[in-house]
């Protein structure tokens, strides 16, 4: 593949498996732009921020899927597949995966978070018999970071207002 980053990955498995994405399409300049390169900043800025939504989406989508549909009851094991998603595609980029991964990950589950019933949560169920929560806005913004360096914290600060991902 051209570019083989897990979230690059993560769309090209999921555009196979016939979800329903919507991928935006992709972006061309003008013809009558194309002999003089654009230096505007917003406009570059917003070239960048469409990038990383592009990037981003398919895992935000998949995650929201497994948290807010019915498919999956409080309590509730991912399935095989979504489970290698999140366990390869997501988790690895929580700051403190190592220490949410502990002693090896039997399961990610599904529930409400302890303090905060209304929230349902991903849990790394780990292969000790402890379990513990874990963000995918974490890991999300963590994969900006590491992907996107200049543009993270602007973009962080745009979307992730109130720990509420906008995308």
């Amino acid at each position: 593949m051209r570019n083989s980053s897990p979230f690059n990955l993560l769309r090209h498995f999921l555009l196979h498996r016939h979800l329903r994405f919507t991928l935006a399409p992709p972006q061309h300049r003008a013809w009558c732009t194309a002999a003089t390169p654009t230096t505007n900043p917003d406009h570059l800025w917003k070239e960048k921020e469409e990038e990383i939504l592009r990037d981003i989406e398919p895992v935000v989508t998949l995650t929201k899927d497994i948290l807010h549909s019915p498919r999956y009851k409080d309590g509730a094991q991912l399935t095989v597949e979504d489970q290698k998603i999140v366990a390869e595609m997501i988790l690895p980029y929580h700051p403190y995966s190592e220490d949410k991964i502990g002693s090896g990950i039997e399961s990610i589950m599904v529930d409400r978070h302890p303090h905060f019933r209304q929230s349902r949560c991903l849990f790394v169920v780990r292969t000790d018999g402890g379990w513990v929560d874990f963000s995918y806005h974490k890991c999300i913004q963590e994969y900006i970071r590491n992907k996107y360096p200049t543009h993270a914290e602007r973009f962080i600060q745009e979307h992730f207002k109130r720990r509420k991902l906008i995308v």
